[in-house]
């Protein structure tokens, strides 16, 4: 035991002596587990957040009553028809859209704030358990945080959490609809989210929807009183049994599996950094384990020492990177929540931390250290004795270890390149694109080495030619033997690299197959989305305008196929052939679909279901008549898939006649077009839309939606950045004795240190090329198939030769500054100093 100790004194006092190699084992350790942990508290946070999601300011409704189909509201009488036979645990909500004073849109919810908090009494029996399982609170009827009287006795008052109602600085008061409104602002543990609560009086005056409901939440288990509560209904509404949030779970979990794979892959880049940083101190210590041994310590002690040594470092950083994702969480939740807020309508709560994630990240961290180290602990206690001690670069089983590297990097290979064509889940495309990453950096050694023994051949050549020897020929053969230290190293690069270019080519396609795709979608100068009860006046005001060429219409309501969300649409005739971007469809689609045997189907609901050309399907809309599928259209950026019938279909089935919104194409300036309309029928400035507005929103919105993803990927390459930094700078200090005796032999400081600088960035280099190709690979699988299958987008790849360019030059900057650093203090130390560490 005394053995023990002292063995680990030794090796604390090695870490006093060179902090540098317990900082770079413990930086990698710390970014690893700080991304690992920042995103899985993002994704369980939202996860959580959509199976606790409740009423605001209420509990957790158990069933829903909604408009029947063709329907946008519920009449509030028939809430007061419910409360009058004896369902009182219930709840009127109005939701919508409004515009303030700075054309903002605000989507607001009213609500009867008094039954919502009353609601959260009445079921005391199962407070006390709720509160124990869940750390969210709400307010209490009576608390003084929201003025019930002042509510009560008209005050337009608003109601929302302290982190939204920091985006109005110090200013207590907005206005919406031209009403000036007063801010409550209430705890973040409230649940209110992004959202905006207030009486559903004021809100039903602000929307413009007097005696208008979006639907009655339902507190109480109605199961037993279900035929009842449906007669009262009759068809006035839908009784729809809450899921608890599992339709929003299946709806985003590509979305979280992305951010996850990611995460993941920042653990590995950083793994790798810590293993490289663990390797690089045992190496230079292998005199010194020899040494121990020698004075007659076991092997046993040894090595229950150096595995101490690595818990007690993995220890460390995992708590330091578990404080630092948590840190990361809190400003990555902005941004999913705005992401899934706009894809999705999912409302994400404040985020909660829980101790086992520490102990979770630490096991999972240690045993991936272990499993890494141990082949080399093995290795270094089982050198022989009289065995003297080797240099860093020097390495006996390198060529071994490489040639199962490649063999192992084309076994996952092959198997990728069989299972990938028939893979047709993203779940299990995401996992056979899993071993493409993993074959990727174990083929990078050979691969280096091949292009260092090709630059020698063709130097060799060179030389033959014009003559001169010497310097040149040794730092290029001198590059190979860096390439085993700096593997590691390289390999994080290669993986932060391969995932910044192929996430960049996928955002970069995107972008452009978006932007084309609105261009062919968006064939009229200006959108309006009037109130049904001024849809009329609108289209006669539109057909008295000169400048006016057409009015186009678009019909639309909510329903479901096989349990999906969809939207059942139609539109007039030249819409329908002018906005209607077909991926495929059947050669007699459009005198077919006029006659109403054919329907076109969205890309990601086709793909969801598993839907092809020629197909037929019923539609709980028209359960009556069964149609063919004839087109299938290009959708981007709808969460819900899209069935588009014929004008004759939606007549038939006595659909609302009003149509949604209307297209207006037209000849002058739209600004004036809308300011007459909105003098005439006040229309907001949420409901008008010109073309080049609805692209900019898009776009904008698309940018937030990968603003996550990218943010990931930035600090992925970061990691692997520090990895690099780290590895060359040790690297170069190790060399710093080989260096000094060149200098002895007539080199100059100039020529060792370009000498150097052209060593480093060969290899570099060199990644950076195979780190074209493997992105482009990754990028074509990620649009192709992942997307493809996650989404159901098919974008078309582009390439952006100006991005990677960034990307290398980031690559060869870290490399070369990290290079510089020793370099530099080498100016400052004499001569001597570097020869004798070499003995000492």
């Amino acid at each position: 035991m005394n053995n023990f100790w002292l063995n680990l004194t030794v090796f604390i006092s090695h870490y006093r002596q060179a902090p540098l190699q317990a900082g770079a084992i413990t930086i990698g350790i710390i970014l690893a587990v700080m991304l690992l942990t920042g995103v899985r508290a993002t994704n369980e946070n939202a996860i959580k957040s959509y199976s606790s999601v409740t009423e605001l300011l209420s509990q957790q409704a158990k069933w829903n009553i909604t408009p029947r189909l063709g329907k946008k509201h519920l009449d509030e009488s028939l809430y007061f028809d419910i409360r009058a036979a004896g369902f009182n645990q219930s709840l009127p909500v109005i939701e919508g859209v409004a515009t303030s004073s700075d054309n903002r849109r605000w989507r607001i919810q009213g609500s009867d704030l008094i039954a919502a908090l009353s609601s959260t009494l009445s079921d005391s029996d199962n407070s006390s358990q709720t509160n124990s399982e869940n750390s969210y609170s709400q307010p209490a009827l009576f608390s003084t945080a929201i003025p019930l009287g002042k509510i009560l006795a008209g005050t337009p008052i608003v109601i929302m959490s302290q982190s939204m109602a920091k985006q109005f600085d110090k200013e207590p008061k907005f206005s919406l609809s031209g009403i000036e409104l007063e801010i409550v602002a209430l705890d973040d543990s409230s649940q209110l989210g992004s959202s905006i609560l207030m009486d559903i009086s004021l809100a039903q005056k602000i929307l413009k929807q007097t005696g208008q409901l979006s639907y009655i939440a339902l507190f109480s288990d109605v199961s037993n009183q279900r035929v009842q509560l449906e007669t009262l209904l009759g068809k006035r509404g839908n009784l729809i049994e809450s899921d608890n949030g599992d339709s929003l779970t299946a709806l985003t979990e590509s979305f979280h599996l992305n951010l996850t794979a990611m995460s993941l892959l920042a653990f590995v880049v950083g793994l790798f950094i810590a293993y490289n940083g663990v390797r690089y101190s045992l190496l230079k210590r292998q005199r010194l384990l020899t040494q121990l041994q020698q004075l007659g310590v076991n092997k046993a002690v040894l090595m229950s020492a150096l595995l101490t040594e690595l818990a007690i470092l993995v220890l460390l950083g995992s708590i330091a990177g578990f404080i630092l994702g948590l840190q990361l969480s809190h400003w990555l939740q902005p941004m999913v929540s705005v992401t899934l807020e706009q894809l999705y309508g999912a409302k994400i709560l404040p985020g909660n931390w829980q101790w086992s994630w520490l102990f979770q990240a630490f096991a999972l961290t240690l045993f991936a250290a272990l499993a890494a180290c141990s082949s080399l602990l093995l290795q270094l206690t089982r050198q022989a004795l009289s065995g003297s001690s080797n240099h860093f670069t020097q390495i006996s089983n390198t060529a071994k270890v490489q040639k199962y590297q490649l063999f192992t990097a084309l076994f996952l290979g092959t198997i990728a390149c069989i299972l990938l064509p028939l893979s047709q889940d993203y779940r299990y495309t995401m996992a056979l694109l899993g071993l493409v990453i993993i074959a990727i950096p174990l083929a990078l050694p050979t691969s280096l080495t091949i292009m260092v023994n090709l630059l020698l051949t063709c130097i060799n050549k060179l030389q033959q030619k014009i003559g001169f020897k010497g310097l040149l020929h040794y730092q290029i053969a001198e590059t190979k033997e860096l390439i085993a230290p700096l593997s590691l190293a390289m390999m994080a690069m290669l993986l932060a690299l391969t995932a910044n270019i192929s996430m960049n080519t996928l955002v970069g396609s995107f972008e452009t197959t978006l932007k084309q795709w609105l261009e062919s979608r968006l064939h009229a100068e200006l959108y309006i989305r009037p109130a049904a009860d001024q849809m009329l006046e609108v289209e006669s005001f539109l057909a008295k305008q000169a400048d006016v060429d057409a009015v186009y219409k678009q019909w639309y309501l909510r329903s479901q196929h096989e349990k999906l969300p969809i939207n059942l649409v139609t539109r007039d005739e030249v819409s329908l052939r002018e906005t209607t971007v077909l991926k495929s469809s059947l050669k007699n689609l459009w005198p077919e679909l006029q006659r109403g045997t054919q329907v076109m189907i969205s890309e990601p609901l086709a793909i969801k279901l598993q839907i092809n050309l020629g197909d037929e399907l019923t539609l709980a809309a028209i359960p009556s008549k069964r149609f063919t599928v004839g087109g299938i259209f290009y959708d981007y950026g709808n969460p819900y898939g899209e069935i588009i019938t014929s004008p004759k279909v939606w007549k038939e089935q006595d659909f609302p006649a009003t149509p949604l919104s209307l297209a207006v194409g037209y000849q002058g300036k739209t600004d004036r077009l809308k300011q007459a309309l909105q003098e005439q029928f006040s229309i907001p400035d949420a409901m008008i839309y010109s073309q080049e507005k609805i692209k900019q929103q898009a776009i904008i919105m698309f940018k937030k939606t990968f603003s996550i993803t990218q943010v990931l990927n930035t600090l992925t390459l970061l990691v692997a950045a520090i990895g690099l930094f780290s590895a060359c700078f040790m690297l170069t200090q190790a060399r710093m004795a080989p260096m000094a005796r060149l200098y002895t032999l007539g080199v100059s400081r100039v020529q060792l240190t370009q000498m150097v600088f052209i060593q480093m960035g060969i290899i570099v280099l060199f990644t950076c090329f195979v780190a074209l190709p493997t992105g482009a690979i990754l990028g074509y699988l990620l649009i192709y198939k992942v997307t493809l299958q996650a989404f159901g987008w098919s974008i078309a790849m582009e390439w952006d030769w100006l991005a990677y360019g960034k990307v290398v030059a980031l690559a060869l900057v870290a490399s070369l500054f990290a290079v510089a650093l020793p370099l530099y203090h080498q100016t400052k130390k004499p001569l001597i100093s570097s020869l004798q560490s070499e003995v000492l």
